[in-house]
């Protein structure tokens, strides 16, 4: 796992519940609004808009015929799996970069 420390010290109950709630869907969009400032909500809100993105264009997908429905059943499950593991860190406080979403993240 690759653990990114954005917290000195104790991260705010407020922080942690940004940053949870960046992982549900458009809603990292609140985060990234009200709390750009602080970094720790910041990285979370980041990971959580690529997911979104991902999720938003899974949809589109289903339009292919062949391979529309495989992609869109692959993403869900990835990005619901993502979307837990990235709740359940922010609100233990811990900041983890996920693969290659991390990366992307991190250039928005």
């Amino acid at each position: 796992m690759n653990d990114v420390n954005y917290v000195d010290g104790e991260s705010t109950l407020s922080s942690k519940i940004m940053a949870a709630m960046s992982y549900m869907g458009i809603l990292c969009m609140v985060p990234l609004i009200m709390h750009r400032n602080d970094p720790y909500v910041r990285f979370h809100a980041r990971q959580g808009a690529i997911l979104w993105v991902w999720e938003v264009v899974a949809i589109y997908t289903l339009m292919l015929p062949a391979i529309g429905k495989f992609f869109f059943k692959f993403s869900g499950f990835f990005c619901v799996t993502l979307s837990v593991i990235g709740i359940v860190a922010a609100l233990l406080g811990r900041a983890w970069k996920f693969p290659w979403i991390g990366d992307w993240a991190e250039k928005l």
